[in-house]
């Protein structure tokens, strides 16, 4: 058991076997890598004390993440014994599971705010630390977030639960909260700022419903995104027109190579959204 203070909280890594000390110290520098990506981007670490349980398997890279709050704060990683410091570099594993953290658990039906926020959350927060470059996470947006559409037959966001609707589904959801956000405010305010107020309040270990973390979120940033985009997509199928986001964004692919274009009207929201 190793003991890591980060930000005035404690961070218990346990391995369930034995493991190099090479191992060790990889699997630490990245969970402190990821720590420090969240820390970074709610301005503290979501919990006061977590419990990180590491299964060592054979094979490589870091999977079978998993985090929960009902018997205090805990994620479970599995981590390949035959990882390299490579592996760990390409790991989003870690910082998706710590997101977790920094919401309050929700019913069933809510899952898809819970994954959607860990999927668009781990990237940026890793881009603000200078971990990931903005053209990286910017095009790994446009390959996967289409993913998240409804297909035929689908409802709204709290009705359909398959892989795609929950995880990237939520990821577009979060990815309109946060252009709109800084759309209406001039900048001044982005999704991070509501998720710090309600993080103020409730992290992975309390329950709410979701109605009131939208609240809270809301009265943070001034402006009721997240209760209109939540009012037109829980019940309802929204096909959002992802080609027209990236062109406002600046967002180009020339020769499957991500460019910026600066000139786009929402390009200085793009460079908010990663701004170190």
């Amino acid at each position: 058991e190793t003991k890591l203070q980060i930000a005035g909280s404690e961070i218990d890594v346990v391995f369930g076997s034995p493991v190099s000390d090479g191992l060790r110290e990889l699997v630490l520098d990245r969970i402190k890598l990821s720590a420090k990506a969240i820390v970074n981007y709610y301005r503290r670490y979501p919990v006061p004390e977590v419990r990180i349980d590491v299964t060592p398997h054979f094979g490589k890279g870091v999977s079978g993440g998993h985090a929960s709050g009902w018997d205090g704060a805990r994620i479970r990683l599995g981590v390949g014994k035959e990882s390299t410091a490579a592996d760990f570099a390409e790991d989003w594993v870690t910082t998706h599971e710590m997101v977790h953290l920094a919401f309050p658990s929700q019913e069933d039906q809510h899952h898809w705010i819970e994954e959607g926020q860990a999927v668009y959350i781990e990237p940026v927060a890793r881009a603000r630390i200078g971990e990931l470059t903005p053209e990286k996470i910017w095009g790994d947006m446009v390959r996967d977030m289409p993913q998240g559409q409804p297909a035929l037959g689908d409802r709204g966001l709290d009705y359909t639960h398959s892989w795609g609707r929950t995880y990237w589904g939520g990821a577009i959801f979060c990815l309109l909260a946060d252009v709109q956000i800084r759309e209406r405010t001039h900048n001044q305010k982005g999704l991070e700022d509501a998720l710090r107020a309600v993080l103020a309040e409730g992290n992975i270990e309390s329950e709410w419903p979701l109605e009131r973390a939208i609240a809270v979120g809301d009265k943070a940033t001034g402006v009721p995104v997240l209760h209109d985009l939540y009012d037109q997509m829980k019940a309802t199928p929204v096909t959002v027109d992802l080609d027209g986001l990236w062109k406002r964004l600046g967002v180009k692919e020339v020769n499957g190579k991500v460019v910026f274009d600066d000139s786009a009207p929402l390009a200085a929201v793009r460079r908010a959204i990663t701004a170190r």
